[in-house]
């Protein structure tokens, strides 16, 4: 079967998702190719992907002194209409051109439309179809989204969440399922193919991953600044952006790695943003984590509650952050105690739970083909 990923790239929580089931997919037989764009375009080609295409950003993420900014996200992707048309053109072209039996679009809506006109089977992959502030906080603007979000997802084949199933949904704060539509959702588990017996297991770094938007790095500026005094500290640090601060003695820098996971295993705890990719590595690594609340990220700050709910961790208003209150909540999540390491939840099989979704609705194409192909 020939499988398109069409793959946001706000972030590279999405990518790297993708790439674990794509990888597993080809593994079982099966021709898979990515759509992709930015620094997810890159990503792909950094981990050995062949079938790389440069797809269109259909919405544009932008942030000012280290957090996400509704308003400059709004007038970045002022013309989100027109690139949501561009995208499915692209991926309409893509379908034709290669022969694609079935699309999986990992949030890029272009996609559904490309494979609703075309006739082919389409797979949504999301961990948010409700847009709410912590608590359930709504606000007209959400009320709108919110509805037109899952009226546009009904066109879609099937919807899969790369979640635990509840009770350890991290997620669980950004969905709203009616009991009508639950058939129509599947929680797979993570895509992660994590084998947490391969890793050297230590606690003497502070593991520390914002992602790569430019936007993320005075986050990072003030760590270095926290470094710099506080010598009995060593930080592990990652960003894909420019500008990072250079290695020191106990502030190593680094840019892309090809296995993060070495490195997580080796800190005492995580500093994060609430990613959900992140958050289920830090969980499956039994990693307590700190989770810089993004405060015009609604998604992320559910998961952060999430995380808190659970116990995994502790969260911080990135409003109110200066490098006292940064150092201080470093010191708190430093005195919660080690978590054991999740192999329950690490034996949930995503990547086989969610390829099995794709071969049965992409099998509906090839069933409806193959008389024609027959008469040929």
């Amino acid at each position: 079967m020939r499988i398109l990923f069409v793959v946001c790239g706000e972030g590279l929580g999405h990518s790297s998702r993708c790439i674990h089931l794509g990888h597993y997919l080809e593994q079982h037989g099966h021709s898979v190719s990515f759509v992709a764009y930015g620094k997810s375009y890159d990503f792909f080609h950094d981990h050995g992907c062949i079938n790389v295409y440069e797809g269109i950003r259909e919405v544009c993420l932008e942030g000012t002194n280290g957090f996400f900014s509704l308003k400059k996200t709004l007038l970045c992707s002022k013309w989100i209409p027109f690139d949501l048309v561009r995208s499915a053109l692209r991926v309409r072209r893509l379908i034709m051109e290669q022969k694609i039996d079935c699309v999986v679009c990992d949030t890029m809506y272009g996609g559904v439309m490309a494979a609703r006109f075309r006739r082919v089977p389409v797979i949504f992959i999301t961990n948010q179809n409700r847009f709410a502030g912590p608590g359930g906080k709504m606000n007209p603007v959400w009320d709108i989204l919110n509805f037109l979000i899952r009226r546009y997802l009904c066109l879609t084949d099937t919807i899969i969440v790369p979640d635990f199933p509840q009770p350890d949904t991290v997620s669980a704060y950004n969905l709203f399922i009616p009991g009508h539509e639950r058939n129509h959702y599947h929680f797979t588990g993570p895509f992660l193919d994590v084998d947490l017996t391969r890793y050297q297991f230590s606690g003497e770094t502070i593991f520390t991953s914002f992602g790569g938007e430019p936007y993320k790095l005075p986050l990072y500026l003030l760590l270095k600044k926290i470094a710099d005094s506080r010598k009995d500290l060593l930080f592990d640090v990652f960003y894909t952006g420019a500008n990072l601060p250079p290695s020191s003695d106990n502030f190593l820098s680094h840019g892309y790695v090809p296995n993060l996971y070495e490195h997580l295993a080796k800190a005492r705890i995580a500093i994060v943003h609430g990613g959900l990719t992140t958050l289920h590595e830090t969980l499956l690594f039994g990693k307590p984590v700190l989770v810089i609340v993004d405060p015009g990220h609604p998604e992320q700050q559910n998961n952060a509650q999430r995380i808190v709910d659970m116990g995994a961790g502790i969260s911080v208003d990135g409003r109110t952050i200066t490098r006292e209150i940064l150092e201080q909540k470093i010191a708190e999540t430093l005195a919660l105690p080690v978590r054991n390491r999740e192999e329950s939840l690490g034996k949930i099989a995503g990547r086989k739970n969610a390829a099995e979704i794709i071969e049965t609705v992409g099998s509906r194409r090839q069933k409806h083909l193959w008389p024609i192909i027959h008469r040929q």
